[in-house]
């Protein structure tokens, strides 16, 4: 299948700007006869909103925007990030999977960091499941951001049965790097490795890039196979869109010849988990 990453840099709260924006990019891809385009954490709406986030929020069952997004999807599936209003009142930081002229899924964001340039408890409320679900390539699931840099969020889509682990990202780039780019995107590069390879999967992480708030966010997006190899990546602070084929038979191979996935005991992580959390402590 053919893949495509449209490493953007959206206009903070200009939903109508940033819509024209993803039509482009699925014009363009659908010209390369993309299958799976992935889009950034809130790549309608930019990321540092702060107050501006009950303003550019949007109902998935009744915005107009987002039913022309779908009514492009039957030729096209693509994650998009945007802000949702799950319930009135309740705003949370949520990707949609858009497949088949419809909303396949929406994962919402449950990691929310609030320390040091990070403030997002302050504005969204938070997801409370991971999910696996079905896409014309196989099983798949979402993750955005923070959620990825946290080993429980994976595992749980590869018990899941998931074979496309899509991680979409807002992240700055902080500390310096001998090599190009900032020292935080290795942790990136680090954890989609270990994941790739440990949980079979293919991992497609799709970060952002451009000026907000002070705010360099640091590109990088990149695909690693099930064996931990990559296998695409984009430059670091510029803009890009990536294509990329893959091959969905690697899963196969890779998991026959390492079944982790056959040996996995979801059972017993289970009781190992009551017994730890029966003894948490304040």
């Amino acid at each position: 299948m053919k893949i495509a990453l449209a490493q953007i840099s959206p206009k903070l709260g200009d939903i109508e700007q940033n819509f024209r924006m993803h039509i482009d990019y699925i014009q363009k891809a659908k010209k390369k006869n993309v299958e799976l385009l992935i889009f950034p954490e809130l790549s309608l709406t930019g990321y540092t909103l702060k107050d501006m986030v009950e303003e550019i929020a949007l109902d998935p069952h009744t915005d107009p925007l987002l039913k022309k997004l779908k009514g492009l999807s039957h030729e096209i599936s693509f994650v998009v990030g945007f802000v949702e209003e799950k319930e009135k009142g309740l705003f949370v930081n949520s990707a949609a999977f858009f497949s088949q002229g419809k909303i396949t899924h929406i994962h919402r964001k449950i990691y929310l960091p609030t320390y040091g340039m990070f403030e997002e408890l302050k504005f969204f409320g938070q997801g409370k499941n991971f999910h696996t679900f079905p896409t014309p390539f196989g099983k798949a699931g979402m993750l955005i951001c923070y959620d990825f840099l946290h080993i429980s969020s994976s595992y749980l889509l590869f018990v899941g049965g998931s074979e496309l682990i899509i991680a979409i990202s807002a992240a700055p780039g902080r500390g310096f790097s001998d090599d190009e780019g900032y020292a935080s995107a290795r942790m990136w590069e680090l954890m989609g490795e270990a994941v790739s390879r440990f949980f079979q999967s293919f991992v497609i992480y799709c970060n952002r890039v451009g000026f907000e708030d002070g705010k360099s966010f640091a590109g990088g997006s990149f695909i690693y196979n099930p064996g931990g190899q990559l296998v695409a990546k984009s430059p670091y602070v510029d803009e890009d869109f990536l294509v990329k084929n893959i091959d969905l038979e690697e899963i196969r191979r890779f998991r026959k010849h390492r079944p982790y996935r056959r040996d996995e005991k979801p059972e017993i992580t289970l009781e190992a988990f009551k017994r730890i959390v029966a003894k948490y402590e304040d």
